[in-house]
C-alpha cells in the first residue's frame, strides 16, 4: 500500500511540474469572475442570487460543469499517452512494480486531479458570489450545492474515464483529446438521434447527466430511475477500465 501511494505521489508530482498545470485553475477563476461581474452589473436586480446559489449555477450543466469537463479531459489526455510519445514509459515499467498497480496509479493521480478542480470551482465560486452577493439564505442550501457538486463529479469521472481508455488504446494525446471533448459535444446528438429505439435507455449519453433525477426533474425515457442510471453507468466504468488494463498489460512496449 505504501508503494501504491509513492506511486501516487509520483504521478501527481509529474503533472504539478508542467508549466501548465496551473492554467485550468486561472481559467476557472477568470471564468467564475467574468460570470458573477455579468450577472452583478448587467443581471435584473431583482433575482440576483445568494452566494450558495451562485456556487450552485456555476457547478450546474449550464455554468461550468462542461468546462470543469473539457479541463479535466485534457489534463487526463497526456497521463499514458505522453509516456509512450516521450519515450518515458519504458523507464516506467522497468520499476519493481506491476503494469496494473502502475496504471492505477496513474488513474487515481487523475481522480485527484478532477477533484481539486473541482474543489477550486466551488471554494472560489462561494468566495466571489459571497463578496458580491452575500451568503444569506436563498432557494439553495448546503445540500443542494453538495447534491449539485456530487452530479458534476460523476458527468466528468465518466467522461475522464472514457478519455484515460483512449489515451491507453491510441497512446496519442491529440487524438485522445479531440475524441474525449467530440464525446462530451455529441452527447444530446446521439440521444436525439437514438430517442426512438428502445436501446437508448442503456447508452451512455443517456445516463451520464445525473442531474435530470434532481428537484423532480423528467428522465431522459420514460422508465428509468436513478440507481438504473447508477447501475449503467457502473457497468461502463467497469468496461472502460478492463479494457484500459489488459490493452496496458498486454502490449510490448518497443
Amino acid at each position: 500500500m505504501l508503494s501504491f501511494g509513492k506511486l501516487v505521489t509520483n504521478e501527481w508530482l509529474k503533472m504539478y511540474k508542467k508549466r501548465s498545470f496551473f492554467i485550468p485553475y486561472a481559467a476557472i477563476a477568470v471564468v467564475v469572475v467574468m460570470i458573477a461581474y455579468l450577472m452583478k452589473n448587467f443581471g435584473s436586480q431583482d433575482g440576483m442570487p445568494t452566494g450558495l446559489e451562485f456556487m450552485v449555477g456555476v457547478f450546474s450543466e449550464n455554468g461550468m460543469g462542461q468546462l470543469l469537463t473539457f479541463l479535466a479531459i485534457i489534463g487526463t489526455a497526456g497521463s499514458v499517452a505522453k509516456e509512450h510519445s516521450l519515450g518515458t514509459i519504458k523507464l516506467l515499467l522497468i520499476r519493481a512494480q506491476s503494469r496494473s498497480k502502475i496504471l492505477a496509479s496513474k488513474y487515481v493521480s487523475v481522480l485527484v486531479y478532477i477533484l481539486s478542480l473541482s474543489l477550486f470551482a466551488g471554494i472560489f465560486s462561494l468566495l466571489v458570489g459571497g463578496m458580491l452577493f452575500g451568503l444569506q439564505a436563498g432557494e439553495y442550501g448546503w445540500v443542494d450545492v453538495l447534491l449539485t457538486a456530487a452530479v458534476q463529479l460523476a458527468y466528468s469521472l465518466i467522461y475522464v474515464t472514457v478519455t484515460f481508455m483512449i489515451g491507453v488504446l491510441t497512446r496519442s494525446t491529440g487524438a485522445t483529446i479531440g475524441v474525449g471533448m467530440l464525446l462530451v459535444l455529441i452527447e444530446s446528438l446521439v440521444v436525439g438521434l437514438l430517442s426512438r429505439y428502445d436501446i437508448i435507455k442503456y447508452v451512455l449519453f443517456t445516463n451520464v447527466n445525473l442531474s435530470v433525477y434532481m428537484e423532480g426533474g423528467t428522465p431522459p425515457v420514460q422508465g428509468m430511475t436513478l440507481t438504473f442510471s447508477l447501475i449503467v453507468l457502473a457497468v461502463y466504468l467497469v468496461l472502460f477500465l478492463g479494457a484500459s488494463f489488459v490493452t496496458f498489460k498486454k502490449r510490448d512496449v518497443a
